[in-house]
């Protein structure tokens, strides 16, 4: 752990509170809530990983899975369109309009 995460636990426990950070709970959406999609992705990529306790750690474990495999499910759906695209039907001739025998 880093010096800043140790000093933080010191200053908690000594302070008679949980060792584990959850003001951020109530800061905004957890990483463990946030859908996944472009907003995780930079926040995983912006987490400073040293300064995170181990429970936090997990979560952003856990967060970085659940980012993996939405993003192999998007590759799988387009590597399955790109080897089977949608069949071309090109546009139907206009009809042209029948004018009486003279």
């Amino acid at each position: 752990m880093s010096p800043g995460v140790v000093d933080y636990l010191f200053r908690q426990l000594v302070a008679g509170r949980p060792a584990e950070d959850v003001q951020w709970e109530q800061e905004g959406i957890s990483l463990a809530a946030q859908p996944e999609g472009a907003e995780l992705a930079r926040r995983l990529a912006e987490t400073d990983i040293d300064a995170l306790t181990p429970v936090e750690l997990f979560h952003y474990v856990r967060a970085a899975q659940r980012l993996s495999s939405w993003a192999e499910d998007l590759r799988q759906a387009a590597v399955g369109r790109y080897c089977h695209p949608p069949a071309y039907h090109p546009p139907a001739e206009p009809s042209r309009p029948r004018h009486p025998a003279s």
